[in-house]
């Protein structure tokens, strides 16, 4: 998340500006209420040519709590073993170098985001992962809200450590392993509850998503969206992701 350094309101006009940590130049913010909606455009300061349109909308109020009255349905095997069916390029521009060998899918980064073709609201999710070291990766729920994968074993838990809803909500503690040995996460998100079990500690319980994080491809929080494996920033291999959905 990113921290506003100053917002003011001119001529019904909303202005803020985001200051990075570093040496970075400073982003300036401008929009109006048209309707329900903001419109507004943002601009790195002294940059024109940086300039993007934006549009903010409210987000939704979602009630659902993981209150035990939640079933489980028919649980779906995303990833077969065999190849990547069931998944596209989450950026088609850029080139596609997943595959399967031995029962693993992996990539070979620089390489796209994956995500799959279905969709899924309230759900569990386990999935058996493998890191390199210093790798980075990601798991992406309803292409919005994404889980950190780090190869941080022996390091302090954080916003941006292994298991964390990332940037939002660090883990109880880090239950990383060592980097090439295969790990699990046990997922479950009801509404805006989510709980996190990393390799058999529960590490987020029933936490609140208040809102995305920067690997959502899309905003529209009270639809299903699908499951995103991140896979642009380095190595990461799955050899098992099942879905069972949630239902009354």
């Amino acid at each position: 998340m990113n921290k506003i350094t100053t917002i003011d309101v001119l001529n019904e006009e909303l202005i803020f500006t985001i200051a990075p940590s570093g040496n970075g130049r400073k982003r300036i913010f401008h929009a109006r209420m048209v309707g329900a909606k903001l419109e507004g455009t943002s601009q790195s300061e002294g940059q024109p040519t940086s300039l993007v349109k934006w549009t903010g909308v409210r987000a939704p109020v979602i009630t659902e709590k993981d209150d035990g009255s939640w079933k489980e349905g028919k649980p779906i095997e995303l990833f077969n073993g065999k190849d990547i069916s069931g998944w596209k390029a989450l950026n088609p521009g850029v080139e596609m170098k997943w595959s399967v060998k031995d029962g693993i899918m992996r990539n070979a980064p620089p390489t796209t985001d994956i995500i799959s073709e279905q969709k899924f609201w309230n759900f569990k999710l386990h999935v058996d992962f493998r890191i390199i070291e210093r790798s980075n990766s990601g798991i992406g729920l309803r292409g919005r809200y994404e889980i950190q994968i780090l190869e941080d074993y022996g390091k302090p838990a954080g916003t941006h450590g292994a298991a964390a809803l990332y940037s939002r909500v660090a883990p109880s503690v880090n239950a990383s392993k060592p980097a090439g040995e295969w790990q699990s996460y046990d997922i479950r998100l009801v509404g805006r509850q989510l709980t996190v079990v990393h390799n058999g500690t529960k590490v987020l319980d029933k936490v609140e998503v208040e809102g995305l994080t920067a690997i959502a491809n899309n905003a529209d929080e009270g639809e299903p969206g699908p499951f995103i494996v991140q896979g642009d920033h380095s190595y990461v291999e799955i050899k098992s992701f099942v879905v069972t959905p949630l239902v009354k």
